[in-house]
Parts: structure tokens; C-alpha cells; sequence
């Protein structure tokens, strides 16, 4: 039923209060519904202690008549008092619904309260508004439980900021006065109040509340934070980018939000027809009178004909099912997308940054003669330690994998495009393409010593020392290690085809694809053909989700019948150019969102079918006489609750990839700097290179 939310006057100004503290103000204004419970929330009208005092009046009328037979006025008194106190709140939502000139179910409700309450059976009128009430009640603690995931986020920001002034001193104030160019402490522990770039300090970020991730990342100088997320280690001085409602997950709430006032096609059809339904059942219990002069049937089929299970049916599936999906950082924009994921049977992926990770990654050492690949790795890093070439961070990051030392290099110089000079140990070193270090008369057999193809998409670097080459590194933009696994569990899921669009190589995009196993590629493509293509595949009568990273693949996923953007933490463009957005690079949520809209849709079937059943089911019982008001009154509230419990097993969905939980930091026994002071940080394992 819509009756009004009447026992949360407090918990409705707590949150409204937190939301007006992060300036997300979240109203339900007149007329609107709430899609968490499918019931029209105002003002309490009524505290929960007057409900109390209500059904305490109530039985004590029923105590009265037991104990004491003849006391039948005081009994009949107490009931009356205690309807008209518990009938109040739902005759007056009725008023507004028609001063708003709405004909809602609520208006059942009051005629069948007010038809018992002027028949003088104050008993049954007051028991009946106490159901109805607490139903409602339940309801809507039951589907918030289904949110709790998404209004949580309204906690994540902290309240307070240590804001650095010039002097280095620090200063706590509320986050609602930071601006963008503040910077900001934040220490072991802290949640991070805003949107920043780390200028000093090391730590590892517990990211799962913005972007899904299961394991901590470790960031430093440089790099990009989020407002919410956990700051596990290291103390950091970040500069605020963006602040209050423009952080990241300022951004994320909102659409979060924005979708759970969207509706399902079929679910707009059902609205239009439920401003037939209250006339309907009215004309169902006129004639129920009509034919049996019996009030308390006429009372019955009001009571149970209210179709609480039916209109829950769709709006509690789905905000259990944005709730599952925005624990593991997927932005649904609109709930006609997610029950839309489970129609598509094609997959048109980009392959930069979507299927590849988008950064160079060392792929093989090939040292020649007597040299070890590990020196191989030491000297060629060590050479190219001051370039900022995306050669040089990944032979970077691969030594600090591997904990190989690194030496200083002397009169370090770089030659654009070819490669760099420096001294190691004592001695010129050259890191670059064969043809340059032929240039500086450097002999070997450069073309002889390599086994792989440039044109497949590997990028060469050879090596001398002394004038002597001593070997050769192979770097590639690196498949993502869950790509094929992700790629096979769509085909389980019934994908029918799926295919990569690239603007590079054919080589390179054949390469890829025979690695993570997609059959059909298209490579040299422009933005345009990458268009084109796709709506060819709609053509053929497919449903067509295009995946990207939402920054030069905006035309494509607008062309798609859904377009996902990956990694959109942090950026404005894949939030906005797509229909859903994830906040990770995690493949896997793909299979997982087919799988949960699926599930979604299964649910919101079995929900429409019961609240059908229950309804017309509830009314010839009612009807023939074989419940009373009481029992219809009990009745709908477990038909509301069956809905709702059932849509919250949709909550669940996507546990094996549940978010990591970060741990409440313990301080370092060795104090600062000592030992213990850094925890050790899992990551994700990625193929070593192999040495040729």
C-alpha cells in the first residue's frame, strides 16, 4: 500500500540532515515514489510511542470484554479511541492523495477503516489500521535493507579535513569547506575527504568502495585518490582536485540515485493502469455488498485487494540488484539497462586499455654471450632511469618486482625517439633501436638475436655496454590476465558472438585476439568504421554491448544498444559517454552483470506472478466470506514481505567477487621508519618474462 511512512520522523531528519551535510539532498517530493518500497514517503504524521498507545487501547478493549463481560461501553470507548488514533495518519494520506487529485490505493485502505470504524466495530477498524501500518513499516525497513550498500556511501566521506597552511601547520576543518587546490593530510587509517593528486608520501588505498578492486593499491606522488576510499598505510599529503558533490563518489551517488527513480518499460505500462485499479476494486465491493449485506466481507476484499506485492515486485528486485552491482563498482545509469544486459548476445570489444592493459610491460629478456638476464635488466634500467619513456617505466617496475638494485647513471643524455647514453658502473651504456646503435658503430647480429616480430605488436630495445651488444628486451602492451577467462564465461552465458574492434595493426589485434581467444577481429579501424561496424552487427538482428574505456570510444558505445565504459574511476568522459560504467578493469564483472540480470528479471517474474495470484486469490476469499478483515490485514503483509525477501536474495549476487575489506591499521612496532612499519601488500600475479 502507499500509506506514509509514520514512525520515522527521526530516522527521515537523520538523513536528511547527513545528506544536507554532503550536499546530496535526497527528497521524495509529492506524488513521487520512492523505488525502494514502492510507497509515497512525506512527513510522519504519527510517532511510534502514539502507535504504541493505539494497540495498547485497542487490546485493552479485547482484555476489558474478557475480564469483565459487562463492562461493554468502556470496552467499545478504549476501541474507539484507540482506532481513531491509529486510523488518523491513513485517513489523511487519503486526504492529500485527493486534494493532489490522485485516486490511489490508499484510498481502499481509509474506506475500509472508516466502513468498519462507522459500523461501531471500533475493534476491528483499529486492528485493521495497526496491520496496515506496521506492514507498511516493515516494508520499507526490509527493501532499505536491500539499499544499505548504496546509502552507506553517504558515510564514506568524512566529515572533517586536515588542511595544510603555508607554514606547514595543520588545521582541522569540515570538508564542506575544502577547495580545489587545498592540500590535505591524511593519515594511516583516515578515509580520504575529497578528490586529490598525492604530492608527498607512499600508501596503499583500500579502493573497493569506489572501484569494486578486491586487493589494496599502493599509490605515491603523482597519483590520483578518491574521495571515500581508505588510506591503509604511509602518511599523505594530497592537493584536492575536486570537492563535495564533484568527487568521484559524489558523482557515483547521484547516478546511483538517478537510477533508482528510472523504471522498467513494462513497470511505466503497469502505472498507467493502476489509476483503473482502485475504481476496479471499489466496484468489486459494492457489488460483494450488494449481494451479501455483509460489511465485514466488503471490508476484507478492500484490505487484501490492495496490491502492495504486486508493486513491489519490480522496484525491490531492483535496488537490490543496483545495490549488488554498485558493491562492485558498476554504475547502472538506468534499471531498463540492466534488465536490457540480459537480452545481449553480442560483445564488441575495444582492445587498448580494454582488453590490453594500455601500458608497455617488459615481455622477454634475451641477454647474449655470458651476460645473466637479471644484469641484462640491472644495466638497461639503470640506463634509462631518468627518462620518462614508457620503455623505461616498465623496465622500472619490472626491477622493483624482481628487487634488482639499481645503479646511478652518469651524464645521462636522450635522443627523442631513439634511445639514451649514460654511464653505469663506470661504464657508456646504450638502450635503443637496432638502427641507432648501428649508427654509433656498435656491432652485433641485432636482426639475428631476436625471435619475435615488431609487427606483432612487441616493442624492441637492444642493449650495449662498452661498445659490445649484450642482448635485447621484448615489451608489449599486455593482454589483462582475466580477458580470456571473462571472454569464455560470456560464451557460457549464451553470447552468441563476440568480436574486437582496433585502430591498431593487424598483427598486433591478431595477436591479442588468439591470446585471450576472440575469433573475430576487425584491426586499422577509424572511429568511424568502429561506428559502422557495429551497427552492421545490430543489423544482423543482434543486441550489441560495446566495451571501452570510454575516452576515444565515445561514438562507438553510443551506437551500441548498451555501451560500457571500463575505468571510469575518475573519469568525467567514461561516466558520461556510456550506459553503465565500471569502475575498475576488472573483466569479469561482465559475465556478472549478464548473470545478475538474468537473475533480476527471473525474480521480478516470480514476483509479478505471486502478487497476481495473491491478489485475485485474496479476493474470492474475501469475497465468499472465508477471511474476515483481521486475517486480510495479515494476509497482505505477508504477501509484501514474501516479495521483498525474495528480491533481497538479489543482494548476494557477486560474492566470489566480493570487495576487500580493509583491516583496522595497527600501529608499526618499530615505530616510524622502524621495522614493520609497511605491511606487505598482495598484488595480482602477472607472467614473468622469460629470458630467451
Amino acid at each position: 500500500m502507499q500509506v506514509t511512512s509514520l514512525m520515522s520522523r527521526k530516522e527521515a531528519h537523520a538523513a536528511h540532515h547527513s545528506d544536507s551535510q554532503h550536499h546530496h539532498d535526497h527528497h521524495h517530493h509529492d506524488g513521487e515514489s520512492c523505488s525502494s518500497c514502492g510507497h509515497d514517503h512525506e512527513h510522519a504524521l504519527i510517532g511510534l510511542w502514539q502507535t504504541l498507545i493505539g494497540l495498547i487501547l485497542v487490546i485493552n478493549s479485547y482484555v476489558l470484554e474478557w475480564v469483565f463481560p459487562g463492562s461493554a461501553m468502556v470496552a467499545s470507548a478504549s476501541a474507539m479511541i484507540g482506532a481513531i488514533i491509529l486510523g488518523f495518519p491513513i485517513v489523511m494520506t487519503s486526504v492529500r492523495d485527493l486534494q493532489r487529485g490522485i485516486l490511489s490505493i490508499n484510498e481502499l485502505v481509509t474506506i475500509a477503516v472508516l466502513a468498519a470504524f462507522g459500523s461501531g466495530d471500533y475493534q476491528t477498524a483499529g486492528v485493521v489500521a495497526f496491520f496496515m501500518l506496521m506492514g507498511e513499516l516493515i516494508e520499507t525497513r526490509t527493501a532499505a535493507g536491500a539499499r544499505a550498500s548504496i546509502e552507506n556511501l553517504i558515510t564514506l566521506t568524512p566529515t572533517k579535513a586536515r588542511r595544510l597552511g603555508t607554514g606547514g601547520t595543520e588545521d582541522e576543518i569540515p570538508v564542506s569547506e575544502l577547495q580545489v587546490g587545498d592540500v590535505i593530510r591524511v593519515r594511516p587509517g583516515d578515509n580520504i575527504p575529497a578528490d586529490g593528486e598525492i604530492l608527498k608520501g607512499e600508501g596503499s588505498l583500500n579502493q573497493a568502495t569506489i572501484t569494486g578492486e578486491s586487493l589494496p593499491v599502493d599509490k605515491g606522488p603523482g597519483e590520483q585518490v578518491f574521495a571515500g576510499t581508505q588510506n591503509l598505510t604511509g602518511v599523505l599529503e594530497v592537493k584536492v582536485t575536486r570537492a563535495g558533490g564533484e568527487t568521484t563518489l559524489g558523482r557515483v551517488r547521484e547516478l546511483i540515485l538517478a537510477a533508482e527513480k528510472t523504471k522498467l518499460p513494462f513497470l511505466r505500462i503497469v502505472d498507467q493502469y493502476m489509476v483503473y485499479y482502485t475504481p476496479l476494486v471499489l466496484l468489486i465491493g459494492a457489488l460483494v455488498w450488494a449481494f451479501t449485506k455483509n460489511l465485514d466481507r466488503t471490508i476484507a476484499v478492500l484490505v487484501v485487494s490492495c496490491p502492495c506485492a504486486f508493486i513491489l515486485a519490480s522496484p525491490s528486485a531492483m535496488v537490490a540488484s543496483l545495490s549488488a552491482a554498485a558493491r562492485l563498482g558498476i554504475l547502472i545509469k538506468n534499471v531498463a539497462d540492466l534488465e536490457l544486459a540480459a537480452r545481449i548476445n553480442a560483445f564488441i570489444f575495444d582492445k587498448t586499455g580494454t582488453l590490453t592493459t594500455g601500458q608497455l610491460a617488459v615481455s622477454r629478456l634475451a641477454p647474449v654471450g655470458e651476460v645473466k638476464p637479471a644484469e641484462l635488466l640491472r644495466i638497461a634500467a639503470s640506463a634509462e632511469r631518468y627518462s620518462n619513456h614508457p620503455t623505461a617505466r616498465a623496465l622500472a617496475e619490472l626491477a622493483a618486482e624482481a628487487k634488482v638494485p639499481l645503479a646511478e647513471p652518469g651524464n645521462f643524455s636522450e635522443t627523442a625517439g631513439r634511445g639514451v647514453k649514460a654511464s653505469v658502473d663506470g661504464t657508456e651504456v646504450l638502450v635503443g633501436r637496432s638502427s641507432w646503435l648501428k649508427g654509433l658503430q656498435i656491432k652485433g647480429d641485432f636482426e639475428g638475436a631476436v625471435d619475435l616480430k615488431e609487427t606483432e605488436g612487441f616493442s624492441l630495445v637492444h642493449v650495449a655496454r662498452g661498445g659490445e651488444y649484450i642482448g635485447w628486451v621484448g615489451l608489449r602492451d599486455q593482454t589483462r590476465t582475466e580477458a580470456k577467462e571473462s571472454l569464455a564465461a560470456l560464451q557460457a552465458g549464451g553470447v552468441r558472438r563476440l568480436a574486437m574492434v582496433s585502430g591498431d595493426r593487424k598483427p598486433v589485434a591478431t595477436r591479442v585476439a588468439r591470446e585471450i581467444g576472440c575469433e573475430e577481429v576487425l584491426a586499422e579501424c577509424l572511429p568511424q568504421d568502429k561506428v559502422d561496424y557495429v551497427r552492421k552487427t545490430k543489423a544482423r538482428g543482434y543486441r550489441v554491448a560495446v566495451v571501452g574505456d570510454g575516452v576515444n570510444d565515445a561514438p562507438a558505445l553510443a551506437a551500441g544498444d548498451m555501451g560500457i565504459a571500463m575505468g571510469a574511476a575518475g573519469s568525467e568522459v567514461a561516466i558520461h559517454s556510456a550506459t553503465i560504467a565500471l569502475m575498475n578493469n576488472d573483466l569479469r564483472r561482465l559475465p556478472f552483470l549478464v548473470r545478475l540480470s538474468r537473475n533480476t528479471r527471473s525474480v521480478i517474474n516470480q514476483n509479478f506472478l505471486f502478487g497476481v495470484v495473491f491478489i485475485i486469490g485474496g479476493l474470492t476469499l474475501a469475497a465468499f466470506g472465508y477471511i474476515n478483515p483481521i486475517l486480510a490485514a495479515l494476509m497482505h503483509n505477508a504477501g509484501s514481505l514474501i516479495v521483498v525477501f525474495n528480491s533481497a536474495r538479489l543482494v548476494r549476487q557477486g560474492e566470489e567477487l566480493e570487495p576487500f575489506t580493509a583491516p583496522v591499521p595497527e600501529p608499526p612496532a618499530g615505530g616510524p621508519g622502524g621495522s614493520g612499519s609497511r605491511p606487505v601488500t598482495q598484488v595480482a600475479p602477472r607472467p614473468a618474462p622469460s629470458p630467451a
